[in-house]
């Protein structure tokens, strides 16, 4: 199947049913029990500095266990799992000191891998095909929000180096054949413009277009981001690059989000996504809901006519996965509001001129 096959049958499945992410991937991987050597591997194993932790460079070193989280998801009922490479951006790993090579080869082979493991599960289920979504998470640094409390205006990056460090993630994740992008977990709406343009921009370096997908965050009970947006001022925000969903994942379980995913049903006119946490983590930062319980939870979103696509995040095991896929399983997906032609615009706040 072509890549431009799958995005069709992409699409058409999700006039059809609720697709289902994938859950956490940190989760799982710490139940893997790893050691500073599983991190390393032979490639790095004389790099300075502490390699254990970052979970993204296991597309190099660890790939058999990163395979083995994909087929878990996959047969758990996933028709979408993420590529792992949410931290994969020069910035973030500028952490662990590794530069623009090793990043491209974790994009690369992070989208390699879980391109292998779906197009094996299509071949299994043709009726079922599996798709690839490549993971482009938030930064440790923001350009909505000041680096200094002193100084309103300083910034530790700028736009510029924002996007280059997207565009090199976003060409790599393409040329590996993910079937989206995934922009997730979104705590800075500056930051993910930058996103979006460089996959925009794609196109003009002769890449085929391929559909995108936006999640924010919802930090606390203000119902804003980190950078101050409500759910409708962020969709207004976001709107431009007719994104194939948005939603909103982690910070919160079901029962908090719910409001805010209500919020983007009313106003977003393409799918709504949402991947909650399990619950909200206890005092050991473990995470104690149930699978059932957040299934029974998202099945009520679903009848409710709030989603068009469940995963989870933080705490969100494959059992998770495989209750939410059998709970919503046969419900009728949102329908897509049709919307009065307006200007509408958003700082903090959306603002609307019919």
């Amino acid at each position: 199947m072509s890549r431009a096959e799958r995005i069709a049958a992409l699409k058409a499945a999700a006039k059809e049913r609720i697709l289902i992410l994938d859950g956490s991937w940190g989760v799982m991987i710490q139940r893997e029990g790893l050691d500073e050597a599983d991190f390393r591997g032979e490639r790095f194993a004389d790099h300075n500095g502490q390699m254990k932790g970052n979970n993204d460079i296991l597309c190099l070193t660890r790939p058999d266990i990163i395979a083995g989280l994909h087929d878990r998801y996959y047969a758990a009922g996933a028709d979408i799992s993420e590529t792992n490479t949410f931290s994969a951006t020069v910035i973030a790993q500028d952490d662990y000191g590794l530069g623009a090579e090793a990043v491209r080869d974790i994009n690369l082979q992070g989208a390699r891998i879980a391109r292998e493991v779906a197009d094996r599960w299509t071949a299994k289920e043709p009726g079922k095909p599996r798709f690839v979504a490549g993971s482009i998470g938030p930064l440790n640094k923001m350009l909505s929000m000041s680096s200094d409390v002193n100084d309103p205006g300083a910034r530790l990056v700028t736009f510029e180096q924002v996007y280059d460090a997207y565009l090199e993630q976003v060409r790599a994740l393409h040329e590996g054949g993910v079937d989206l992008f995934l922009i997730e977990t979104i705590t800075d709406t500056l930051n993910c413009k930058a996103a979006i343009k460089a996959i925009l921009d794609l196109e003009d370096e002769g890449y085929e277009p391929l559909p995108i997908w936006i999640s924010g965050t919802i930090t606390d009970r203000s119902g804003r981001t980190l950078s101050g947006q409500t759910a409708e001022a962020f969709w207004n925000s976001v709107k431009h690059c007719k994104p194939f969903a948005v939603g909103f994942n982690c910070a919160l379980g079901a029962d908090l989000m719910r409001p805010h995913i209500a919020e983007l049903a009313r106003v977003a006119d393409t799918l709504v996504a949402a991947y909650p946490n399990a619950g909200l983590p206890n005092a050991m930062g473990q995470y104690d809901e149930e699978p059932h319980e957040t299934a029974h939870a998202l099945e009520e979103w679903a009848r409710a006519g709030l989603v068009n696509i469940l995963g989870g995040c933080c705490g969100a095991t494959p059992e998770h996965i495989q209750h939410i896929a059998g709970e919503v399983r046969g419900v009728t997906p949102r329908r897509i509001p049709e919307r009065e032609r307006a200007l509408r615009l958003a700082g903090l706040e959306p603002f609307e001129l019919v």
